[in-house]
């Protein structure tokens, strides 16, 4: 339950139809097994104490007395577990029957929720039986369909739910729900199967899930029901706002499980300013609380590259639109200034071959030539031979033009005006060279009619990990919506689908370049000598850092948790802490780089745009969030 995460159970037991004592022992099992894996919310089927296809021994007193009886049982042989329970029976009240769920929580029963929407079509003849629930009763125990559960010692837990039916519904309940403060729904369905049903099921319950920015766990019935004319599988689904955390395999019984991440839900909540709570109705709210509040061993795992597909397919498809967005922003803003060049410094590094391809695609749509992209190389004391030679040949092969800059004199001639020793090689002397570069490339866009276009990333961004007024600055950002961990499958994508052997060999050698500003002098061998990962961290931490900090707005401690479950064998713990600590420092101390960087399409989730995604003041405080690292 630390750091917001909450285990739950969709369970399917194995019943006999209107056999309660047998019904009761599988239900009763199954509780205490899920109990003990650690799930602190179970949720069993619709009716699963008789089974929901009795038919019409629904309208038997012995069954109903039985299901009671039932229930009672369950309740006293649970009341050493810790979870909220959720199990399906029929109950009966003034004379009416009610398709409903009971709520156990430590052997009490809290309340009883009815089935709002009662089928009467095809196969379904419920309506012969049971009664709409609409409304609250609170004469002893409660009976209604208002009425959440709230935990007192799980910040912002709070549970709401519906039955099967209720959520095929126009305007199913859980909407009321969500908006009365529920971010869990759960629901006890009886759904059969058919051919392509458990495809609009799942999908049913995914956009629910989205919909209400909630967690949907979905328990249905299945082995043991009646095959009179229908079969019940046991699709068993928990979704999280959107997304499928797990799913059961058809025709199966047993235990789901799914690790929710209430605190994640809050935050989505928090910053949805169109989602506004409200109560149509009154509500009844009923307190439960957790004795055994414990970490949650996680089950549930996290993307080491968020901003990058696990799927081949999704990933292929990703890449192709996000080269479209930033092609398309580009061709907009070429277009709104009669720009006649564009001009690129490249260095044989990826970011800056990314912003070319870019840039080339902008132009071909267009139909300009490419002869008009200036693609500027500017050697200077760090540049190595083969960065040199890829960024020649990447112009070449693009059909750009190259123009070549060697600003060393220059950068020399700067030192002696501000008194800097050429051997120093200290802030200033890396810094003086990427000023320089950016006052060349200005000044041929300014010669030639043309926008300078930035090659900074958004992990650069995140980290300052630009010169300000020097690769900081441009006239358009293509890359500024783009994470590292992201450029290089921009670059791969580009390579292996350009049908250009020549751009394929080149494009392979860029990706395979190790990350470098390149503003100190080689080894000397040649080879680069000042590699950004050694000096600033592994750029995979700080995008997994970022994401998580960002998009799902995690504390640094959780942060740190997940990222030693996701990166455990690779680094080890103290690294971890070493770099997310970095990160946290030089996020909150960079944010005046990052609240003046030019224009530049946002491409994913994660923005970093003082405009739009991130309003940031530059002198923040960044001591709760160090703090907090300083406490692990």
């Amino acid at each position: 339950m630390t750091d917001g995460f909450l285990k739950v159970a969709a369970v399917t037991p194995k019943i006999k139809v209107a056999d309660t004592v047998y019904n009761a022992g599988e239900i009763t099992n199954l509780i205490l097994e899920a109990d003990r894996a650690g799930a602190k919310v179970i949720v069993l089927p619709e009716l699963c104490i008789t089974g929901y296809t009795c038919s019409d021994l629904f309208l038997q007193d012995a069954l109903l007395n039985e299901a009671k009886e039932a229930l009672f049982r369950i309740a006293k042989d649970t009341e050493d577990t810790d979870a909220l329970v959720f199990v399906g029976l029929p109950i009966e009240k003034e004379q009416k029957l009610y398709n409903a769920a009971a709520v156990l929580k430590s052997g009490e029963i809290l309340a009883f929720i009815p089935k709002e929407n009662i089928p009467s079509y095809g196969e379904f003849y419920e309506a012969r039986h049971f009664a709409p629930g609409k409304g609250l009763a609170d004469d002893g125990i409660p009976l209604g369909t208002d009425i959440l559960f709230a935990c007192d010692n799980m910040e912002g837990l709070v549970v709401g739910c519906e039955i099967c039916e209720d959520v095929w519904s126009v305007d199913p309940p859980s909407t009321r729900h969500a908006l009365a403060g529920a971010n869990v729904i759960v629901n006890l369905s009886a759904s059969n199967d058919l051919v392509g049903k458990d495809t609009y099921r799942k999908e049913l319950v995914k956009a629910t899930s989205a919909r209400l920015l909630s967690a949907y766990v979905y328990a249905s019935a299945g082995d043991g029901e009646s095959t009179q004319d229908v079969v019940y599988s046991g699709h068993n689904i928990i979704a999280e706002n959107g997304t499928v955390l797990s799913e059961s395999v058809p025709f199966t019984t047993g235990i789901l499980y799914a690790d929710l991440d209430i605190q994640k839900l809050r935050m989505e909540r928090r910053r949805m300013t169109t989602f506004v709570p409200k109560k149509k109705h009154p509500y009844l709210t009923v307190s439960f609380h957790y004795e055994k509040a414990e970490k949650t061993e996680l089950s549930r795992t996290f993307n080491r590259t968020p901003f990058v597909p696990a799927d081949e397919n999704t990933k292929t498809k990703r890449c192709e639109q996000i080269l479209s967005i930033q092609a398309n922003g580009l061709k907009k803003r070429l277009a709104h200034t009669n720009a006649k060049t564009a001009v690129i410094g490249i260095s044989g590094g990826l970011d800056s071959t990314l912003a070319l391809l870019v840039t080339v695609r902008a132009f071909d749509m267009l139909g300009l030539e490419r002869s008009a992209i200036k693609a500027v190389t500017m050697p200077c004391f760090g540049t190595t031979d083969r960065t040199y030679e890829n960024a020649c040949k990447l112009a070449e092969t693009c059909g750009a033009e190259l123009i070549e800059v060697d600003i060393k004199q220059a950068v020399l001639q700067h030192f002696a005006d501000i008194q800097q020793d050429v051997d120093n090689h200290d802030v200033t002397y890396e810094n003086s060279q990427a000023r320089e570069r950016t006052q060349v490339l200005m000044d041929i866009a300014n010669k030639q009619g043309g926008l300078v276009i930035g090659t900074g990333d958004m992990s650069e961004l995140a980290l300052g990990w630009a010169t300000y007024n020097g690769d900081h600055m441009s006239m358009y950002g293509v890359n500024a919506g783009v994470p590292k961990t992201l450029v290089r499958h921009l670059v791969q994508y580009y390579a292996d689908t350009c049908n250009q052997k020549e751009m394929t060999s080149v494009l392979l050698d860029v990706i395979d370049t190790p990350v470098s500003p390149e503003l100190l002098p080689p080894k000397d061998d040649g080879k680069i000598s000042q590699k950004t990962e050694d000096l600033v961290g592994p750029y995979e931490l700080h995008d997994f850092f970022l994401y998580y900090m960002l998009r799902c707005s995690y504390p640094p401690s959780k942060v740190y948790r997940i990222a030693v479950q996701t990166f455990k064998g690779e680094y080890d713990t103290d690294v971890i802490l070493k770099w997310l600590k970095t990160f946290y420092r030089r996020f909150f101390a960079q944010q005046f780089k990052r609240s003046c960087i030019p224009d530049g399409p946002k491409v994913g989730s994660v923005a970093l745009s003082p405009r739009g995604d991130l309003r940031m003041p530059s002198d923040a405080c960044a001591r709760i969030w160090l703090d907090e690292l300083e406490r692990i």
